[in-house]
């Protein structure tokens, strides 16, 4: 996919995230995603209220509700970092743990630096002035399942041997509104599509009799009226090592 070019700003400082509620509406059956065989991209973006280099940045990642290569051939996922909250405003969906989990790719080689807005694609810093790379190869079948009570559980039928691995999903909000009032974005309003709202993860065990390497948790919820639009996403990874090796998602309400 080629995309436009827009001014990506750099910035520093620091946030928190409120965990919300959401789960599947009472009496109905588990929301289930699979992923099939070929590789799907984890399109990740780290972003802030704080930072007015943000937006274009947000506005790209928020258009991706039209293409048709979503939740076929990539899961877009949007952290709000917390560092720029000492600007003047204070990002209500911002959490330090998205914050750790820049510099964690920092740490492992897959950023050059820490800043906002930022790309990673697959687990590797990516410039949006060049065409977003193509997944290659087949790595298994990912699928992710939410029950009503907020169950998640994740299976990776995998197409090789595989040693520790690590399941993650997250609830995704969007149709989200900010009128910012401080800070570098004073006086104008945000909206925000794929935003982080709950992450959790867990090591996958697995399955003599299936095959399947699968984990289950709970997931914090999100509250419905909050995000007008939500989705679950998930991804699979190896060890210590946050780059993915096969992402899942889909909408969960528009």
């Amino acid at each position: 996919m080629n995309v436009g070019h827009f001014g990506l700003g750099r910035g520093g400082a620091v946030l928190l995230l409120a965990y919300f509620a959401l789960a599947p509406a009472r009496g109905t059956e588990p929301v289930r995603f699979s992923s099939g065989t070929a590789r799907v991209s984890l399109i990740e973006l780290y972003t802030s209220e704080g930072c007015s280099s943000c937006p274009p940045a947000e506005r790209w990642l928020g258009a991706l509700r039209g293409s048709a290569g979503l939740w076929r051939e990539f899961v877009p996922i949007s952290f709000h970092v917390d560092y720029w909250n000492g600007q003047g405003w204070r990002d209500r969906l911002s959490s330090p743990a998205f914050t750790q989990r820049q510099y964690a790719y920092a740490r492992e080689g897959g950023l050059g630096s820490i800043y906002t807005p930022c790309f990673v694609v697959d687990g590797r810093e990516w410039q949006p002035r060049t065409a977003l790379p193509k997944p290659e190869g087949k790595p298994g079948v990912l699928t992710v399942e939410l029950s009503e009570a907020g169950i998640c559980r994740v299976a990776f039928v995998a197409a090789r041997k595989w040693a520790h691995l690590q399941a993650h999903a997250a609830l995704l909000g969007g149709g989200l509104w900010s009128q910012v009032t401080g800070g570098e974005n004073s006086g104008r309003t945000l909206r925000h599509e794929f935003v982080a709202m709950a992450l959790a993860e867990r090591r996958l065990a697995l399955e003599a009799a299936s095959g399947e390497f699968t984990a289950e948790f709970a997931l914090a919820k999100l509250n419905q009226a909050d995000a007008p639009t939500r989705a679950l996403a998930a991804w699979v990874t190896q060890g210590d090592d946050h780059a993915p090796l096969q992402a899942v998602g889909g909408w969960i309400s528009r």
